[in-house]
């Protein structure tokens, strides 16, 4: 641990001189971090950490939690998972184009960590019946999730079903998170949950041949099951890209939608009013479960699956990027700062051959910090993300730190994506003295939302005026493919 760092690190006379530009390697990333919408994988987490096994449920696709396959590594029939959802989970398995994880119940969502269930190593965001509300930190995930580029499933059931008697339903949970987030809470989607409960019926589809949700790799779909369930209200004064899809007998336009899509920043959003369509009927032993997935009246299954297709990015429709064709290749400029502050806008003396702190490899990186005075040190790089590419940012942190404190983040480093005016579109990431540890983590984040864009990555270090806190950036990559 170093104390402060009161002579400024600086790039030598010689080095500032050196004009050319140096474009490393790509940065392998991490198993942990495989980049979203690679060319063959679509990355899929499941919720089950907000009670969606409570009473009668069991909305999971495996018990084997975080990964599925760690039950069966090649599943053929639905019962070689155990859950509810299995039949949706075996389905996706045997394509061979996704992968598949759940965030275990005790867990948190978070986006921008270094968990391997973080929502940055994602596509899509499986919400099944949540029975508990979400904690603000998790709301501002999701949020950021899904305009950065992301995908969200969001699945409720009728008004008043609340599986572990804690007051609240997956309609007043959802409709929480839609209005009350620190990212935008102005009815965003463009829709609300209405408190309803619609005992049965089979709403059926809209016409519409262009449609990827409706008409899809997965099927055609003609109509939909309800068992108990609510419907949408869509306000598309609010947010002109919803759409209902599917709708309850004697209902259209704005109202009775139940099943509808929407967009949300560079990401995709899908709504459906009941979790009975996706229930196969099969789980863990204690449940009273109901087959909608295989309901012959219903297309239920080329539902759920083109549109979780559809939010990872391999529908027809633009949004969530990775879905056209790209060259691949490594966008970021000098991305081990081997040449100094060539293609990087930098405070003074960030970027540096310091002994004081060693790079990863060669001999030069980025150091925000570490004075034990109050400091604000940025770190950015303009760059345009082709349009049809899936991309990754990838850059490896090291945090040491003087503060003795477990709980207190007195110092931090943000990592932002800023459009050409300035303006912050999304902040990926904030990290701070609690992240203090030895050696270099990996950070990877889905930019494919931003394709087609120019955007500026920055990373911003703030300090306090006591102890030092050091950001330590090596061997940064963008990543297109």
């Amino acid at each position: 641990m170093l104390g402060p760092r009161r002579s400024r690190h600086r790039v030598t006379t010689a080095l500032a001189g050196f004009g050319l530009l140096v474009t490393g390697a790509a940065v392998q990333l991490s198993t942990s971090a495989t980049p979203a919408h690679a060319a063959t994988t679509h990355r899929i987490l499941f919720d089950n950490a907000h009670a969606e096994t409570a009473g009668n449920a069991d909305w999971i696709i495996s018990t084997s939690q975080p990964d599925p396959l760690g039950q069966d590594s090649s599943p053929s029939a639905e019962t070689d998972w155990t859950g509810a959802l299995s039949s949706w989970g075996v389905a996706l398995q045997k394509t061979g184009g996704y992968s598949l994880k759940t965030l275990p119940s005790g867990s948190s969502l978070s986006y921008g960590g270094s968990s391997t269930t973080d929502l940055s190593n994602f596509d899509t965001l499986v919400l099944p019946e949540p029975n508990t509300l979400f904690t603000t930190a998790e709301k501002t995930a999701i949020m950021n999730f899904v305009k950065n580029g992301g995908g969200l499933f969001m699945i409720s059931d009728h008004t008043g079903a609340d599986r572990n008697n804690d007051g609240e339903d997956a309609v007043e949970i959802l409709n929480d998170l839609m209005t009350n987030n620190s990212v935008d809470s102005t009815d965003p989607f463009g829709f609300s949950i209405d408190s309803l409960d619609v005992k049965s019926g089979y709403p059926a589809a809209i016409s519409d041949s262009t449609d990827p949700v409706l008409h899809g790799s997965f099927g055609t779909v003609t109509k939909s099951l309800i068992a108990d369930g609510t419907t949408a209200t869509l306000k598309p004064s609010d947010n002109s890209a919803v759409k209902g899809l599917v709708y309850r007998s004697g209902y259209s336009g704005n109202t009775g939608a139940f099943f509808l899509t929407s967009t949300f920043g560079s990401g995709r959003v899908a709504f459906w009013g009941d979790s009975s369509p996706v229930d196969d009927g099969t789980g863990q032993s204690g449940n009273t479960l109901y087959d909608g997935w295989n309901d012959t009246g219903a297309t239920n299954a080329a539902l759920a699956l083109n549109a979780t297709a559809w939010l990872a990015g391999s529908g027809t429709s633009s949004g969530g990027g990775g879905t056209g064709t790209c060259t691949a290749a490594q966008l970021l400029g000098n991305n081990g700062f081997e040449s100094g502050s060539t293609a990087w806008s930098a405070s003074s003396g960030v970027i540096t051959n310091s002994s004081s702190e060693p790079a990863r490899t060669g001999s030069y990186y980025a150091w925000l910090d570490g004075n034990g005075t109050a400091t604000t040190d940025t770190l950015s790089q303009s760059v345009t993300i082709p349009s049809g590419c899936s991309a990754t940012l990838s850059f490896y942190l090291h945090v040491d730190t003087a503060e003795t404190t477990t709980s207190t983040a007195y110092d931090t480093l943000s990592v932002q994506v800023l459009n050409s005016s300035g303006s912050v579109l999304g902040t990926l990431a904030t990290y701070s003295n609690l992240n203090a540890a030895s050696g270099y983590t990996q950070r990877s984040f889905n930019l494919s939302g931003y394709a087609g864009q120019t955007v500026t990555l920055k990373f911003t270090g703030t300090e306090g005026s006591k102890l030092q806190t050091s950001f330590v950036v090596d061997d940064t990559a963008l990543n297109v493919s």
